[in-house]
């Protein structure tokens, strides 16, 4: 068993000042990592909450638009609701001085005439109760159509005058095709 020797004079007074046991040197460094990583995340903690925060305003004031840009959105579709009724293009195409069409014929895929075409007459718009004045002093110019025959139970017939035949080659420009309705 070793014992510590015994120190005398004046080496036993330097070693009452050196502290005895475990250093305090060490635990400085820890100490202060400790203090400097508490402190950082504390700093990264503060400058994410005031992005947060940011955005969060950023998103309200995104949120509010929207409302007011589908508010409008809204407010235009009544709008083209209203013009798109049924009454109102009808008081519309009368304030424009259309009338409803006449009876309508049709093409069969040989070339021929279904129906006997009719033009619109004036007298036969709906609601109108009478002519505007500019109407009148410049009446709308009407095709001469003979005025067609009384309707047979049976589906009508093409008629040879308007139906296309093999000797009568001769397109006039009133036989031209209309365009189609097929969306090509």
């Amino acid at each position: 068993m070793s014992k510590k020797p015994e120190l005398r004079g004046r080496a036993a007074r330097l070693a009452r000042l050196l502290p005895s046991g475990p250093s305090q040197a060490a635990r400085t460094p820890f100490v202060l990592l400790v203090v400097l990583l508490l402190g950082g995340g504390l700093i990264t903690l503060l400058i994410l909450n005031s992005s947060l925060n940011e955005g969060s305003f950023q998103l309200s004031e995104l949120k509010k638009g929207t409302t007011e840009l589908t508010d409008q959105e809204q407010e235009l579709q009544r709008d083209v609701d209203a013009y798109a009724a049924p009454d109102a293009l009808q008081r519309r195409a009368r304030e424009l001085g259309m009338v409803p069409g006449g009876d309508p014929a049709f093409l069969n895929p040989d070339g021929t005439v279904r129906g006997v075409p009719g033009a619109a007459s004036q007298s036969s718009a709906l609601g109108q109760s009478e002519p505007r004045p500019q109407e009148v002093a410049s009446p709308a110019p009407s095709i001469s159509v003979p005025a067609p025959p009384t309707p047979s139970p049976s589906p009508p017939q093409a008629s040879p005058a308007l139906s296309a035949t093999p000797s009568d080659a001769t397109p006039t420009p009133s036989a031209k095709p209309g365009p189609t309705t097929s969306g090509r």
